[in-house]
């Protein structure tokens, strides 16, 4: 961000004067449209045109130049040609202008020329230390009745809430404030940042999560400005208030060649890559604009959930079974009612009702019923919250049930959404729950949704405080396995360096004995103990399994000569370019469970953390979780509990349970590698063996590439 004069980016959404370089009377023009709806909004500062071929605008006396204000603008808007953009800002800052809001267009989005332009306009900015919003952006809004700021170029000013907005796409921003008003949904604040040269979504996270007006912050982006930044923005504002965020571009354009599974694995799911950045920052995720705008609506409500558990009460079966399955997909719990519960609702219930969760009163009930049900159902302490809902009939009409809804409701303080169904139009009923703290949705399931993200959030928040654990190492002996690889000129280290690197960094290894000819190895696994692993020693082979350059379960003597002969013939006719050092035996160790730990110095996120189930096969199951380092406790422990095979490690059919304990320092050491050596680009631990509770992991095989420079730690 260009350096502000304030966190809370008081020069942008409270500025106490305004001046637009670029308005104008001529029809079509943005500076015209943009002029009339500071005037129109009702701005409570004041607002100055600035326009050489113009006396007034919009009735406004206009002045020639910025040198010719009466007084310096704390906020300008810049509409000129983008040649011209730099020199106006320098002259604002000059002025003392604390912000500037650049929506004219020309820049890093058309090519180099227009980069240079944006590169000049962003050190006039940083020159005179203005916050700079821009270039090529919609605009900002400020609904706050004591600002009434409408900087943008939409004639549309959205209705007074408690949601911000924060847009990197401005030709979204128009139609969002034409759904909100046509869907009821207030903003508090509204930004698109366009390119994003200077304030961007880490800047507005920490300015809209220290503002009172705010209860929710909605975020559209295509890419992130810095991946670590966000994290460590969204982690402190979602802690105070929920953060929502719609990620487009979730499918990649192509995948590149890596050397490692774990960087195979990063790439192909950079967006799951985003997923786990947000589930470890506490940001919730939605797939669609309208799944984004909806869960805000309940969020905006003020709604709380205490759990997962949610009662649904309903008159018609068909929604009320698609209400129950949206619901188990969404985490969700649908408990049954007690048997005294059941006992106290069935007098009052038609016979033929189900007692069940969904609670299907049938469509031969009333108002009172709802009224009755729902405020048993609610006083029960089995449920969090409930959703109710209701298709008007003969005996019940759409306002008599709104009725019931709220009075209901009116008893408890726990969430209570509403989906009304109707041949007839519903809506000023729904706004009716609305206005009264019920948020109304047209069908169930997208009420299901925004429960379980308000499930999701209330677990982010009471989740258990856990820190990040250093553990002793020795790094002068992982300095000097590095030191050796980059005097000898290797990116990739060869085996038994990696193997020094991570025991250094308190990693087990089985025994190794290197060997040359087959009586060395023969030796080297008498030594050891029968059974034993031979493998091929090269730093230019990357997967030794593909080149026939592992054999397993040698359990006697000539077993190992014999595959020792088999492997060098097939290592040097499959590989006829590699290296060969030599071969290494290595005890073999029975039992326990195949994983994958890996590192990816991703160039957006810095270290990344890869877990999955390991072995040949983890590119085609692809079943892995990713973290950012450096990792907590607690998100090592939801990393290994966020697999498909996670139950594999519990223990299956008698299976004693895997030492996760061991798993998780395993995983934190791996981090805490991580981040002190930056000079590693990938690392594979692939297979980790995990063996039984108490009996610790184990590295059998380790791969560690190194960034062609040096890096600086994150």
């Amino acid at each position: 961000m260009t350096v502000g004069r304030s966190p809370e980016l008081d020069e942008l959404f409270r500025p106490e004067s305004v001046a637009v370089i670029g308005a104008s009377n001529a029809p079509g023009k943005v500076g015209t449209s943009l002029f009339r709806n500071i005037l129109q909004a009702g701005f409570r500062g004041v607002a100055y045109p600035v326009n050489p071929h113009w006396k007034s605008v919009s009735g406004v006396r206009c002045y020639p130049t910025i040198a010719d204000l009466p007084e310096t603008p704390d906020l300008a808007i810049v509409i000129v040609p983008a040649a011209e953009v730099a020199r106006v800002v320098e002259e604002l800052g000059a002025r003392g202008t604390r912000g500037v809001i650049v929506v004219s267009a020309g820049f890093r989005e058309v090519g180099e020329t227009g980069a240079a332009l944006e590169r000049a306009v962003v050190a006039a900015a940083e020159r005179h230390a203005m916050s700079l919003v821009g270039p090529n952006c919609f605009g900002v809004i400020n609904t706050d009745p004591t600002i009434s700021l409408n900087a943008t170029f939409s004639e549309t000013l959205p209705p007074l809430g408690n949601i911000a907005f924060v847009s990197q796409s401005g030709a979204l921003c128009a139609g969002i404030l034409q759904y909100g008003l046509a869907e009821r949904i207030g903003f508090s604040r509204f930004v698109s940042v366009g390119n994003r040269a200077g304030v961007d979504e880490n800047d507005l996270l920490h300015a809209l999560g220290a503002d009172p007006a705010t209860r929710v912050i909605l975020l559209y982006v295509e890419s992130l400005a810095n991946g670590r930044r966000f994290l460590e923005a969204a982690r402190a504002v979602t802690d105070r208030k929920p953060v929502l965020v719609i990620k487009s571009g979730r499918t990649p354009a192509g995948e590149r060649a890596a050397r490692s599974h774990t960087g195979s694995l990063a790439e192909a799911g950079r967006d799951q890559l985003f997923d786990s950045l947000f589930e470890q920052s506490g940001v919730l995720r939605a797939d669609t604009l309208g799944d984004l705008f909806r869960t805000a609506k309940i969020f905006a409500s003020g709604l709380v959930l205490d759990g997962p558990r949610l009662a649904i009460l309903t008159n018609s079966g068909g929604p009320g079974i698609v209400a129950a399955d949206a619901a188990i997909r969404n985490g969700l719990q649908l408990p049954l009612p007690s048997p005294a519960t059941q006992r106290e609702l069935a007098p009052r219930l038609p016979s033929i009702a189900s007692l069940s969760n969904p609670l299907d009163m049938t469509a031969d009930v009333g108002a009172d019923q709802y009224r009755a049900t729902l405020r048993t159902l609610l006083a029960t302490p089995e449920v969090d919250g409930a959703l109710v809902i209701a298709t008007p009939t003969g005996t019940m009409t759409g306002a008599t049930v709104a009725d019931a809804i709220l009075d209901a409701k009116s008893a408890s303080p726990k969430a209570v959404v509403a989906c009304l169904f109707g041949l007839t139009d519903l809506s000023h009923e729904v706004e009716f729950l609305e206005e009264h703290g019920v948020p109304a949705f047209t069908f169930p399931e997208e009420a299901v949704e925004g429960l379980g993200r308000l499930a999701r959030y209330r677990s982010w928040r009471t989740r258990p405080a856990t820190e990040v654990r250093t553990f002793p190492v020795d790094r002068a002996a992982a300095a000097d396995a590095l030191d050796r690889a980059r005097a000898a000129g290797q990116g990739v280290l060869p085996e038994y360096a990696a193997r020094s690197l991570l025991a250094a960094y308190g990693l087990a290894f089985p025994r190794v004995v290197p060997a040359r000819t087959a009586d060395e190895a023969v030796r080297a696994a008498g030594s050891i103990g029968f059974p034993v692993v031979l493998k091929v020693a090269s730093p230019d082979i990357s997967h030794k399994t593909d080149v026939g350059g592992v054999a397993v379960g040698l359990a006697d003597p000539d077993a190992v000569r014999s595959a020792f002969e088999r492997m060098d013939r097939a290592v040097r006719a499959a590989a006829p370019r590699a290296r060969i050092e030599g071969y290494e035996v290595e005890a073999q160790v029975t039992g326990g469970k195949e994983v994958l730990v890996g590192l990816q110095r991703d160039p957006d996120f810095g270290p990344v953390i890869v877990f999955g189930m390991g072995g040949i096969y983890v590119e085609v199951l692809r079943d892995v979780a990713f973290r950012l380092a450096p990792l907590r406790t607690l998100s090592a422990q939801r990393m290994i509990r966020s697999i498909k095979m996670f139950p594999l490690l519990e223990g299956i059919r008698g299976e004693p349970p895997s030492d996760l304990a061991g798993l998780e320092e395993a995983l934190e050491r791996v981090s805490q590698l991580a981040v002190e050596r930056p000079e590693i680009a990938e690392l594979d631990l692939n297979p980790l063996i995990v063996r039984p509770a108490g009996q610790g992991v184990v590295a059998v095989d380790a791969r560690v590439v190194l960034a062609p420079t040096s890096r600086s730690a994150p």
